[in-house]
Formats: C-alpha cells, structure tokens, sequence
C-alpha cells in the first residue's frame, strides 16, 4: 500500500508539474502576443520621436525609426521614385547639410492596427533656408509602421510632395 501510495503521490505530483509548465508555457506566449501587438500610442509615440528626432538632426535617432527594409515611395508633378533606408536617410542628411533653420512637424491620423501593423495617414511639414530663400514641403503620406523591439518603425510610404 505504501508503494502505491507513493507511486500515486508521485504521479500526482507529476502530473501537477506538467500541467503547471503547460500554463507557464501558456502565458508566456500571451505576454509575446500582447507585446507583439501594435497600438495607437506605438503610432504616437513614433511621431513623437521622429519630430523629436529630425528637429535635432539626429541621423541616428532618425535611422532608428526606420525598418531596414523600409521602401519609401516619392511623387512630386508626376515623377516618382522609390528609396531604401540608406538612400532616404542619405537625403535626410544631404538636405540638412546644405540648409539652415530646419523644422519639421507631423500629423497623423486615420490609423488601422492589424497585428503587428498600422497604417496611417501622415502629413509632414517641412521649412528651411537655403541660400538665403524660404522653403517649405508638405508631404502626405500613406505609411505602414510596424513593430521592432517594442516600438513602431517606419517600412513603407508612398508619399505625394509639395513644395510652397
């Protein structure tokens, strides 16, 4: 008796260790789903930074804000092209190198969270100097964020420019 028993104990307390582990296991793949979840703030949050980021002209910062395999869509009076994460931030750069008194503002709305994207309607308002003239763009884009460690990046725009 006391060897079955035992051996029921022992069963038991296997049976109860596995069944806990399946639930660890469980709620460990929730908490990855639930942070694998883009949000409305992630969107925010992502403006934020990028306002943040080219109104310091921090490549680093801005890089950061793109996906690696970011395709960036450009129109302007019917021409078009298309630039990866280095050539956009390539531009980025060139274009703050050659101006003063750069400043950038954005605005987004209309966003549409599936999974682990949101797309989202994004104007941005762009003005410098250069060579001692006033310029300003406004570009509105169609974007699709998505998720990298926890915060949304840029992966693609196609986008329509104006130049005032």
């Amino acid at each position: 008796m006391k060897r079955l028993w035992g051996k029921g104990l022992l069963a038991l307390l296997l049976k109860s260790a596995a069944a806990t582990a399946v639930v660890a296991v469980a709620s460990t793949v929730s908490i990855t789903a639930q942070a694998a979840t883009m949000t409305e703030d992630l969107v925010q949050s992502y403006a934020a930074a990028m306002k943040s980021s080219a109104n310091n002209k921090s490549i680093n910062q801005v890089a950061g804000l793109v996906s690696d395999d970011a395709l960036i869509s450009l129109s302007r009076k019917g021409k078009s092209t298309s630039l990866d994460k280095d050539a956009y931030l390539k531009l980025l750069q060139n274009s703050w190198n050659d101006t003063s008194n750069y400043r950038y503002d954005i605005s987004v709305d209309n966003v549409v969270i599936t999974g682990n994207q949101a797309k989202a309607n994004v104007t941005t308002n762009e003005s410098w100097v250069k060579d001692s003239r006033n310029v300003s763009f406004v570009t509105t884009s169609r974007v699709t964020l998505t998720l990298s460690t926890g915060n949304a990046v840029l992966l693609r725009a196609v986008s329509q420019v104006a130049i005032n």
